[in-house]
């Protein structure tokens, strides 16, 4: 069998199962506490399995080189505009673990990874030393302040700052987004990521309560 060939794996089987097994196979088998029933990946799977892998090795470098900063740089210092009228210096953000998200307006991603902030992130860690800055690039105050407007007639209500030079971008990446920085309390990286998934922003909730708990 080939490494990476099994799909599944159970120990036991209940009495309906025993009693086919029985049937099919006779006295090669003993009492069902000893069977343990293997599913095996088909041909046509494995192939499939191995090709996704490459994809997902080859994005991930793609990904890569697209990070001004990586994990465990320092964290670029910056001062950015919000559409409340508040400026956010990242050095005052000392002792806090902030999230550092970089989205558009127009990025349908970045919007979708927006709907699930609040109940897997901003509700859970209001309370703590959490701090999320979402910065729209290449976009001014209108544009942004009409979108969160928009979001916040749907429930996802926050404050945003806008970064229509992109000077705060071109700190930290270029290419793809949505692109996200955990920053610990020291002010270093620890965690990004690109782009939105199933389990993206679940992925992103633990990454912040474990540099919480440090």
């Amino acid at each position: 069998m080939k490494l990476g060939a099994i799909k599944s794996m159970k120990n036991g089987v209940t009495d309906e199962e025993y009693i086919l097994l029985k049937k099919k196979l006779g006295d090669k088998i003993d009492g069902k506490e000893f069977i343990a029933l293997i599913q095996v990946y088909s041909k046509a799977e494995m192939r499939k399995k191995k090709r996704e892998k490459k994809e997902q090795e080859y994005y991930k470098r793609e990904f890569e080189k697209e990070y001004i900063l990586k994990r465990n740089d320092k964290a670029a210092n910056f001062t950015v505009d919000m559409i409340n009228g508040e400026k956010i210096q990242l050095s005052d953000l000392k002792g806090k673990v902030v999230l550092l998200n970089f989205w558009a307006t127009w990025c349908a991603p970045c919007i979708r990874e927006f709907y699930e902030m609040p109940s897997k992130i901003l509700d859970v860690y209001k309370n703590q030393d959490f701090v999320f800055i979402p910065i729209a690039i290449g976009e001014g105050n209108a544009l942004v302040s009409k979108k969160m407007l928009y979001l916040k007639e749907k429930g996802i209500d926050f404050n945003a700052g806008f970064d229509p030079a992109k000077k705060v971008w071109k700190k930290y990446a270029k290419g793809a987004i949505p692109k996200n920085f955990i920053i610990d309390k020291k002010g270093i990286i620890r965690f990004t990521s690109t782009g939105n998934s199933e389990i993206n922003v679940t992925i992103l909730a633990a990454q912040i309560q474990k540099l919480l708990n440090e």
